[in-house]
């Protein structure tokens, strides 16, 4: 009642222009985007069909009409576009200042359109590609539209960045540089693009190794400018030239690791140098050349010292202990080829020999290699006084006091005198009583040596007592008179057997048998 009120207060010509039934009952003021057409229902709505709505959206919007078409941008891309309804996302009549589009750029999905966000690509702010006052859509998808500032090939490599940069960082170039003419292998893969392209130049860069590598030439071009004959890509110093096949001296050990103008020091390979070891270490030869000029007998190619000349197997005369350690020009003094040495040791060790010859020049008897003073092996048995009993632990300068060694006696005497108790009454043959194991050990059978047992009172008597004079000098008589005849009370008158009447035991208590 209220609208028709209204209505019937109009003049006739207002009444007229105002009556639109759709218009009073729209639900709300269109957007401002769509104000123009608010008085325009049918651009939007069909009366007779509800479901055209979407594609008379499409007949306004034909860039979008086109972009679902052709499956591409943001709307081409949606899941169930073909039955999607613009409404649904995009509402009307909710005021002028209403957002019809309702875009929230924190949770828009990039991936929906035609250049997702990858990498770097998605840490860039929204007006860092989308400028203010432009539609979303025509922001631009090549890189030089951004990078332009970046990019160092002023232009000249094309607009496809895409082929070389990745977008994880501009630096990060990925170009297969295999598919030119010119593939990088090994230390040229490691160059900087600079360093051959310099100035932006990539049509007509040279691909010979001379163009790059002439201050590296320590030929002087006189090897030509076909540098990989000889070298790799791998380092400039590695080289691929034979040099046994092609010189007739092969490169083995240390020579193989050296710079080339170590021996060709004039730089022109032409020049000729000497081949033998001598001619170029000359300086090194500590033997001054007594050896003779084929190093390689002693020395390797691996290292100079030490030396691996086999002197057990080239010589008649072993190395071994002591003289393993002994410098060649020891004993080597004169020329290799002329000098003939002796083998025995006096030849070498006379100024050494304590002995001063006495004892014969085999030395080797006594002294081995080992060591001049250490480990002597002289054997004493098999001399005139073998060593037995404690004899074997006494020190030899204890016997031999001077270094002759064979002017030392034989006799027990010879060295204990000194210790002879009996002073010399017993005679020199001590070992017919004494044991070389202890002076005090003795054990003399006196009557299986002598004939005369010692019975009764006579074991108890020193033997002094009886041999006032060695043995050697005066025989002693076995009858009892020879020592007791002071004690015979009876003057000799019953003869000189006193054993008839008086035993060994005592003397007196005599019995007449």
């Amino acid at each position: 009642m209220l609208i028709l009120g209204s209505l019937l207060a109009l003049t006739p010509v207002q009444r007229a222009d105002a009556i639109n039934p759709e218009t009073l009952l729209m639900p709300g003021k269109l957007s401002r985007a769509h104000a123009k057409y608010e008085e325009q229902c049918s651009v939007c709505h069909d009366r007779s069909d509800a479901g055209r709505q979407t594609q008379l959206c499409l007949d306004c919007h034909k860039d979008i009409a086109a972009d679902v078409r052709a499956r591409r941008g943001y709307h081409g891309r949606l899941p169930g576009i073909d039955t999607a309804r613009c409404h649904a996302c995009h509402s009307e009549h909710h005021g002028r200042e209403s957002d019809i589009v309702k875009l929230v750029p924190a949770r828009f999905n990039h991936d929906h359109t035609d250049y997702p966000l990858k990498d770097a690509h998605r840490e860039v702010v929204c007006s860092g590609c989308h400028a203010a006052g432009k539609r979303h859509r025509e922001a631009p998808t090549e890189c030089v539209s951004c990078h332009k500032k970046v990019e160092p090939h002023e232009g000249r490599l094309g607009r496809g960045c895409g082929s070389c940069h990745d977008e994880n960082a501009w630096r990060h170039v990925k170009y297969d540089h295999d598919k030119t003419a010119f593939p990088l292998h090994n230390k040229h893969a490691e160059v900087a693009c600079v360093s051959c392209h310099f100035g932006n130049r990539y049509k007509g860069v040279p691909t010979d190794c001379v163009s790059c590598h002439k201050p590296d030439d320590v030929h002087h071009g006189d090897r030509g400018a076909q540098c990989g004959n000889c070298h790799t890509t791998i380092a400039w110093k590695t080289s691929k030239f034979d040099h046994g096949k092609e010189t007739g001296f092969a490169l083995t050990g240390v020579h193989g690791r050296i710079a080339c103008n170590d021996c060709h020091r004039s730089g022109n390979m032409k020049d000729r140098i000497p081949k033998d070891c001598f001619g170029c270490h000359r300086g090194q030869d500590s033997h001054a050349g007594r050896l003779g000029r084929d190093c390689g007998k002693c020395h390797d190619n691996e290292e100079w010292k030490p030396a691996t000349f086999d002197h057990d197997k080239e010589t008649h005369w072993p190395l071994a202990g002591r003289h393993a350690k002994v410098a060649c020009d020891t004993c080597h003094t004169g020329n290799l080829a002329t000098q003939k040495l002796p083998t025995d040791c006096q030849s070498c060790h006379r100024p050494n020999d304590v002995h001063a010859g006495r004892l014969g020049s085999r030395c080797e008897q006594c002294h081995t290699p080992a060591g001049w003073r250490d480990s002597v092996t002289f054997d004493h048995d098999l001399t005139r006084f073998p060593l037995v009993g404690l004899h074997v632990v006494v020190p030899c300068e204890q016997c031999h006091l001077t270094r002759q060694y064979r002017d030392v006696g034989h006799q027990c005497l010879d060295c204990h005198g000194k210790e002879d108790v009996h002073k010399g009454k017993l005679g020199k043959d001590c070992a017919r009583c004494h044991s070389p194991n202890g002076w005090k050990l003795w054990q003399f059978d006196h009557g299986r040596e002598t004939g005369f047992p010692l019975t009764g009172a006579h074991p108890k008597l020193a033997c002094e007592a009886c041999h006032v004079r060695p043995p050697d000098e005066i025989k002693l008589k076995q009858d009892c008179l020879s020592c007791h005849e002071k004690d015979d009370l009876h003057l000799g008158q019953y003869g000189r057997q006193c054993d008839r009447c008086h035993t060994t035991q005592t003397w007196r208590g005599a019995r007449v048998q």
